[in-house]
């Protein structure tokens, strides 16, 4: 025969309620500090629309104001190789972007528009994360806001803090520098640029590019922290990264060109191709440079070079007795290279 204690059943009972209120108060205060961060953020956010690229991709991403007077991080794609980039507002208010700068080792891009008054992040105030945070995933996936619709958010944690070059060969990236691993799904496409911030709003990283396991066939979730961007950002606003720009001046009377150089790039079929190296001529000048096929340029003396048109266009404008400094991505590395006729 069991005998039943009325009091222990009394104070179990009291016990299982008091944790049941706990759980649904921490639940409502963390909802309520969710909305509330969002609340904050959504302002501080952009969508972008450019190119889709050679392949068909997507002609959207994220973004976000990192100043006042219109400056706008995001990542560096496909999406920004176009002359006519868009930048809509929280508020659907739509400008013509520029693109100031971008560093192609990490991937990132500044923009600006001719704005004022704008609330933004400031990127001196980011705050890292640590492993087990909890964090909100700001972006335009599936480029469902294109007006005044507010972004998509996710909350997820970061479930690992790792260098993204841990695993050679698995990921096509040029970035190898440490990663927030998120179990918020945040590769879908437009989600590229966006923002990432702590359960407080406080800015932790930027959405990383849409990278495929290419050993395991999965999509990475990830971040790029801040504290691995702000440099590059100060070095894009002091004019010191790539930038693009368009030849001026004159035309010197022997300019350079690729046939002098020993340069053959792929065939330039589609609106804005790539400046990859098809092939090198042998014991030209760029052989002796050590330029390789599959070489991709990237800039020449310090202009942005995005397809075969801009590349030609530049060469026009430097005298055949010039040295010619490319910046060039050949596999998963940067490299400078100094080509001179006669070297």
């Amino acid at each position: 025969m069991m005998v039943v204690n009325h009091n222990s059943i009394s104070r179990l009972t009291t016990c299982i309620a008091l944790t049941a209120l706990l759980i649904f108060s921490s639940s409502v205060d963390a909802q309520s500090s969710y909305q509330s961060v969002c609340r904050d953020t959504q302002p501080k956010m952009v969508k972008i629309n450019g190119g889709g690229g050679v392949r068909g991709w997507e002609a959207y991403q994220s973004g976000f104001c990192i100043s006042a007077d219109g400056l706008i991080l995001t990542a560096w794609s496909y999406v920004l190789d176009v002359d006519s980039v868009k930048v809509t507002l929280d508020d659907g208010q739509k400008f013509d972007a520029k693109l100031v700068g971008y560093d192609p080792k990490i991937e990132i891009a500044v923009l600006k528009i001719e704005a004022d008054g704008l609330p933004h992040f400031r990127l001196d105030a980011a705050v890292p994360a640590k492993l087990g945070n909890r964090i909100l995933a700001f972006s335009n996936l599936y480029g469902v806001a294109a007006g005044d619709e507010p972004y998509s958010v996710q909350a997820g944690v970061v479930g690992a803090i790792t260098n993204l070059s841990s695993r050679r060969g698995a990921f096509d990236s040029a970035y190898r520098g440490e990663v927030y691993l998120l179990d918020a799904i945040t590769n879908n496409p437009g989600a590229t640029g966006g923002a990432i911030c702590d359960r407080k709003g406080r800015l932790v990283g930027m959405i990383g590019k849409e990278l495929r396991d290419k050993q395991l066939g999965t999509w990475l979730n990830f971040a790029l922290p801040i504290s691995s961007i702000v440099d590059s950002v100060q070095e894009i606003r002091s004019g010191k990264m790539v930038v693009e720009s368009k030849p001026t001046g004159r035309k010197p009377s022997e300019p350079m060109t690729l046939d002098l150089l020993g340069l053959v790039l792929v065939p330039d079929v589609v609106d804005r191709t790539p400046p990859f190296v098809d092939r090198i001529v042998l014991n030209s000048a760029a052989d002796s440079a050590g330029l390789m096929p599959d070489d991709l340029i990237i800039s020449v003396n310090g202009n942005l070079c995005t397809s075969i048109q801009a590349f030609a266009e530049l060469l026009e404008f430097i005298d055949r007795d010039s040295t010619v400094e490319l910046m060039i991505r050949r596999g998963k590395q940067f490299e400078s290279v100094e080509v001179r006729l006669g070297q």
